[in-house]
């Protein structure tokens, strides 16, 4: 019957997630890959059941989420608690948190600023599709996630946060070369449309709802990259969805164009965070929520 938790095997359980390999998980804790593996096999055999997917990548079931979830909010306490008796040694505590790419590249940092200048802070970002966010926290790799899922993960709070804000851009020289005869199914067949990677669907639906076009009937250049995003459509390499927050300045510069007006997408933002996780989780919650009040469209 298990009836205490060692916490020197979800040391191990958390290392093998986060380093994808059991070898680089050993080399991490300065054990033999064997230690590593007894200590996964011992704690799945105290359980009476298995706690990690081995296959690529290397993901923690439903039982193994509830651990490491459980086990990064041990470390915020203890990290804390080490800071509350080391006045004048303050030890970097861990953060690692879940953020989709366009909003680390505008307002997210600026909402940190004002933490990162008052604590000792080790970041450790996850960056991923706003939809994909979830998973992370889910997974117990963060204690924390923005995402467009409103539902929670229990043991979890949820915070609306306000709405990322999506206009379909292009630069004048694209638009002539490529929409000279208007925006139409017939001329985005040709035209490069840009996406984030394999699981950005914003474009994908765009398309689908507004002109009939499917996935694969346009040509479409995958850009894993925000700051990359927005060069790529002001050198008239492509049009894309494009957060206001990254191109504002450019339209009212006239480089990039608001091709489509009427056609504005917004896309919900949540901030979700383990409960009981300590106090710099709360105060950060607070600084995250007071900032995109004054930023993000409601």
């Amino acid at each position: 019957m298990f009836s205490n938790i060692d916490y020197k095997l979800l040391k191990a359980l958390d290392a093998v997630v986060i380093e994808q390999n059991f070898e680089r998980a050993a080399h991490r804790l300065h054990i033999t890959q064997s230690a590593i593996s007894q200590r996964i096999k011992l704690l799945e055999t105290q359980l009476g059941q298995p706690l990690l997917i081995r296959a690529q990548p290397i993901q923690p079931n439903s039982l193994g989420q509830q651990l490491l979830g459980h086990y990064q909010r041990v470390l915020q306490l203890e990290a804390e608690l080490v800071n509350q008796f080391n006045d004048n040694d303050q030890q970097a505590q861990l953060m690692p948190i879940a953020v989709n790419a366009d909003s680390l590249s505008s307002w997210f940092i600026p909402a940190l600023t004002p933490l990162l200048q008052q604590k000792n802070i080790e970041l450790n970002l996850y960056v991923e599709d706003e939809s994909r966010t979830w998973e992370r926290m889910r997974s117990g790799e963060a204690l924390a996630c923005v995402t467009s899922k409103e539902k929670s993960i229990v043991g979890s709070d949820s915070c609306f946060l306000g709405y990322m804000e999506y206009i379909c851009v292009a630069t004048p020289l694209f638009i002539q070369r490529f929409f000279k005869n208007g925006i139409n199914k017939q001329s985005l067949s040709s035209a490069p449309a840009t996406t984030f990677d394999q699981h950005d669907d914003i474009h994908i639906a765009f398309l689908a709802e507004n002109f009939n076009l499917e996935k694969g009937q346009y040509p479409c250049h995958t850009v894993r990259s925000s700051e990359a995003f927005v060069d790529l459509t002001l050198a008239s390499g492509g049009y894309s969805l494009n957060s206001r927050f990254l191109v504002e300045k450019y339209i009212q510069s006239g480089e990039l164009i608001n091709l489509l007006p009427d056609h504005i997408i917004r896309i919900p933002l949540y901030w979700h965070h383990w409960q009981l996780a300590g106090a710099l989780m709360t105060q950060l919650t607070e600084d995250v929520l007071n900032y995109t009040q004054q930023h993000l469209p409601k």
